[in-house]
């Protein structure tokens, strides 16, 4: 039932499961495509959800000591301004570290809620002193009572979507009931997911095949460029080739990726160009104001989609497709705003300039 919540964090997560239903027919599909849209969350993405548990757990272990600790982060940005957010209702203060290509929206937004922002170089290995993740380590031994979270080996970042991501979409799925217009398995038979720590995916995957589905099948979503994909021949063509899309993809493998072929059955390679175009696919047809690597995990479904017709063509399946964040954060990208604003003109646009330049033409008569 609605009632008032105690703080921003009271609105991180339970975010909606939505029908794709004109994109699936686009595309010629018969089985229920459906968005887990996640920057309805109150910091704008899926990163909430595990920010706020790192947070509470460590607090809840006396790692984080209220007045003197400050957390630090290596970030791609939206777990970063999901820290940030919890930060500031909590009272912690929050450096966060960036790469250069992460876009001018997230910095904004991360000082706005008060973090520090250090931008590292984006071609920097994660490896190296100058990477987001050396000098986040750097910062953390020189700083008294600094303490990184770590995204990227913290337990809690899959256990997160085990415990909220995964029970939403599986609720969602066996609550809505199967109709002669609408079928439904009522189960979740495919999700498919981008990969960028690996917590989303892995978390999501545990929670559905351990307690819902265990022949549901998960497939991760991959940019070319990266190394995330198995098996590692899937990486090889392009591979350290720099890509666009933000928040997914790495030149490592985080260790809350499982690589336990039973949790993520399967990989898709995608390119920038597939992904943002799907970002304008989604927006244009269904309204949803989602940001690059939204675009990446649904090119991936429509490409992955396309080798299985027996999913694809059956009615009633439900193919689950995780959409991270909104365009919020990246407005100013080159990429968005070629599509926005430079794109090829719509038919209404000739009409609209046939009938103001009639109008002048009138005014012109007239005097």
């Amino acid at each position: 039932m609605p009632q008032i919540l105690n703080n921003a964090l009271d609105a991180v997560g339970n975010t909606p499961l939505i029908r794709l239903d004109k994109v699936a027919k686009l595309h010629g599909l018969k089985c229920n495509l459906l968005g887990k849209v996640e920057f309805m969350s109150a910091g704008g993405s899926v990163k909430d959800r595990i920010a706020k548990m790192m947070i509470e757990k460590a607090e809840e272990d006396g790692r984080l000591i209220p007045g003197k600790s400050v957390v630090i982060e290596p970030t791609s940005g939206n777990t970063g301004i999901g820290l940030a957010m919890a930060c500031a209702i909590k009272g912690y203060s929050v450096i966060i570290t960036l790469p250069n290509k992460m876009s001018l929206e997230k910095e904004a937004a991360l000082r706005a809620l008060g973090a520090e922002v250090v931008r590292t170089p984006t071609e920097a290995t994660w490896d190296s002193p100058e990477s987001h993740i050396g000098v986040a380590r750097k910062l953390q031994k020189e700083i008294p009572y600094g303490i990184i979270l770590d995204q990227y080996g913290n337990v809690n970042n899959p256990l997160a979507h085990e415990l909220t991501t995964g029970p939403e979409i599986i609720e969602a799925v066996q609550s809505t009931p199967s109709t002669a217009t609408r079928l439904s398995s009522r189960k979740v038979d495919a999700i498919v997911c981008g990969a960028g720590t690996g917590g989303t995916i892995s978390g999501i995957s545990t929670a559905v095949k351990k307690t819902h589905n265990k022949d549901c099948i998960v497939v991760g979503v991959d940019p070319e460029g990266s190394i995330l994909a198995l098996p590692s021949s899937l990486n090889t063509k392009n591979k350290g080739t720099a890509y666009v899309v933000e928040g997914i993809g790495y030149d490592f493998i985080p260790d809350v990726l499982s690589r336990d072929p039973a949790a993520i059955d399967e990989w898709i390679k995608t390119n920038d160009k597939e992904a943002f175009n799907a970002v304008q696919v989604l927006m244009r047809n269904e309204g949803l104001l989602v940001g690059g690597s939204s675009g990446s995990a649904l090119s991936g479904t429509l490409k992955w989609l396309k080798s299985r017709k027996d999913i694809a063509e059956t009615p009633g399946l439900n193919v689950v497709v995780v959409l991270p964040d909104g365009i919020r954060n990246y407005m100013s990208k080159e990429w968005f705003l070629n599509q926005a604003l430079h794109g090829e003109p719509a038919p209404l646009a000739h009409t609209i300039a046939k009938v103001l330049q009639k109008r002048i033409s009138n005014g012109i008569e007239r005097q």
